[in-house]
């Protein structure tokens, strides 16, 4: 079982309207990297590049925004990506994933991709384990109904669950629909009712 997915931010961010996929963690700190070369004596350099590219980007024509249909694709394509990437050797991908990727071929409406990318994100979490050191994932043999009692186990529920109501509170899902993938994908698997759950998760 693996604990906090790092993909949630970035849909999140992506359910706010704001650039998330366009800006990677690796660029990131390729700009980090590029500073540090740059700190003793050369930063004036740097400066005057940097000028210069931005004088060129402002001569360029403005890309055209996407639409929300077009950046949930985006995010389900990069999803899939990152997913394929971080499998173990001979580890095969969820099922979910092919479901995935083939609603984001159909061109399906938005609000069918976030459920989709929900429900994978979800299967990620709870079907494999990421090793510490390289990020790779392998199946997991955690019996999660014999690790309630574990916190970390609670606080990846509680992550998954709120994800969920988050999808509800932005418009981007349907109540009904969230409520029945917290119930198969999430609640079934600790064994626990409705309401047991809720009082396990502090509600």
């Amino acid at each position: 079982m693996k604990f906090y997915s790092f993909i949630a931010p970035f849909l999140f961010s992506q359910l706010q309207l704001s650039q998330s996929f366009s800006i990677t963690p690796g660029r990131c700190l390729v700009s980090q990297n590029t500073y540090s070369n740059h700190q003793h004596g050369a930063v004036s350099h740097s400066s005057t590049r940097l000028q210069m590219e931005s004088d060129f980007a402002s001569a360029m024509p403005e890309k055209p925004k996407l639409t929300f249909e077009e950046q949930m694709y985006e995010s389900a394509t990069t999803f899939i990506v990152d997913l394929e990437g971080r499998l173990g050797e001979g580890v095969s991908p969820p099922k979910e994933l092919e479901e995935l990727r083939q609603a984001r071929d159909a061109k399906a409406p938005a609000s069918e991709i976030a459920a989709k990318i929900y429900i994978l994100l979800i299967e990620q979490g709870m079907t494999y384990d990421q090793d510490p050191d390289d990020g790779r994932l392998t199946p997991t043999s955690f019996n999660i109904k014999e690790g309630l009692d574990i916190p970390e186990v609670k606080q990846e529920f509680a992550y998954l669950y709120k994800y969920g109501m988050s999808l509800i509170a932005k418009g981007v899902v349907e109540v009904d629909t969230v409520k029945d993938i917290v119930k198969e994908r999430l609640i079934e698997r600790t064994g626990l009712s409705p309401e047991e759950f809720d009082k396990w998760l502090g509600y």
